[in-house]
């Protein structure tokens, strides 16, 4: 399935490989993009919303 979050605290390209990150901990096959100027993520996965929604906050970033 296919979803997209907007992560307004993401600021640097640091902020994109943590988020990265934390969303390939929940699903190492998901498939990850990540456009900083508009701070959206969307990201392909099997994992559910909510999972990859708490991996995103665990990193201390906010989910909108």
């Amino acid at each position: 399935m296919v979803l997209q979050f907007k992560v307004p605290s993401m600021v640097c390209s640091g902020c994109v490989e943590t988020v990265t990150k934390a969303i390939k901990t929940v699903d190492a096959n998901a498939n990850v993009t990540i456009d900083l100027p508009s701070k959206t993520v969307t990201l392909e996965s099997q994992a559910s919303e909510a999972s990859l929604k708490q991996a995103i906050i665990d990193t201390g970033h906010t989910v909108e």
